[in-house]
């Protein structure tokens, strides 16, 4: 396969966060490799960035030995910042702060899934679209309510890019390809790796209720749904019932049957998962997590998690973080 006439290659430094996920960073840079070995050119380089130790423990218990280290990185064309766990612990002021220069100095930014919220709390997304992995996409918006964030499987606004992690990495990138080079090569590196079609960035990042629930009720489907956008302020069982042409007794009969639960300990299993998440993924207080997903007291909140997690909120996030 041959290409337009020679041109200087792009640059790209991976900035790797302890804990980060390896499929992100393989789905991320791979495809760079791949484009390169289809023309036969260097149309691409790449290098890894360590923020504390040149030697990054991956999510799996494996190491990645970086190429160098991210303070001494002075300038690069692009930098993806590729985080996974507690992206909190690592949003260090010395990291924010040579992030913000590499911003000035014109470097195009861009953050696989959790890396976003080190790119925000930069104040890097600024008036940009961006987005970040469904888990946490609750938890980002709490702490950063001023985004402009969406649920698309990746975001390419100017000079920012962000993705939900995961293989919408590689389609984030066999996007960047498309626009340098053409479609042509970018379909080619996507079937390298049997990764087709290029999913679109509106592509939703999560699997569908009916996939999720393994059911194709549609009253169902339709109860959980509302469960789910209202989880601050929790609908009563006889207006969930209500809203999709049910009794109560037909609701309880129609959870049991399908889920194994009432439709009150599915609903409460829903809030506190998402408890879980803002509690691991972000830096709000107990008492606001509690009142965000729907608890009349912090006491009350404690009490269900500890009954269903088997630790209080405060040793759980005293674990994780």
């Amino acid at each position: 396969m041959t290409g337009p006439p020679e041109e200087a290659p792009q640059e790209f430094g991976f900035l790797v966060a302890p804990q980060f996920s390896l499929l992100n960073f393989g789905a991320a840079s791979d495809p760079l490799r791949a484009a390169n070995r289809l023309t036969g050119r260097t149309l691409y380089r790449w290098h890894a960035y360590a923020m504390d130790d040149i030697r990054v423990p991956a999510s799996n218990g494996l190491d990645l030995i970086a190429n160098g280290m991210f303070a001494d990185l002075e300038r690069v064309s692009n930098l993806i910042v590729v985080a996974g766990l507690e992206p909190h612990r690592y949003a260090q002021t010395a990291v924010l702060a040579r992030l913000r220069r590499l911003a000035r100095s014109g470097c195009r930014l861009g953050a696989v899934s959790t890396g976003s919220y080190i790119l925000a709390k930069a104040g890097l997304l600024d008036g940009y679209k961006c987005t970040i992995h469904w888990e946490s996409l609750d938890s980002f918006r709490e702490e950063f309510p001023r985004l402009e964030v969406t649920q698309e499987l990746y975001e390419i606004d100017r000079d920012r890019m962000t993705c939900s992690g995961g293989t919408a990495a590689m389609d984030m990138m066999l996007s960047l390809i498309g626009l340098d080079h053409g479609r042509d090569l970018a379909t080619a590196v996507a079937e390298q790796f049997i990764h087709g079609p290029i999913r679109d960035q509106r592509a939703p990042q999560r699997m569908d209720l009916r996939s999720r629930l393994g059911t194709a009720h549609p009253k169902l489907l339709a109860v959980v749904g509302l469960m789910e956008e209202n989880l601050e302020d929790p609908l009563a069982r006889a207006e969930l019932a209500r809203r999709v042409g049910l009794s109560t007794r037909q609701l309880e009969r129609l959870f049991r049957g399908y889920l194994k639960r009432t439709p009150t300990r599915y609903y409460l299993e829903l809030r506190l998962k998402r408890a879980r998440g803002l509690l691991t993924q972000s830096s709000m207080s107990v008492l606001d997590v509690a009142m965000a997903c729907g608890f009349v007291s912090a006491s009350h909140f404690s009490k269900c998690y500890r009954d269903y997690f088997e630790c209080t909120p405060r040793e759980d996030r005293a674990v994780v973080g």
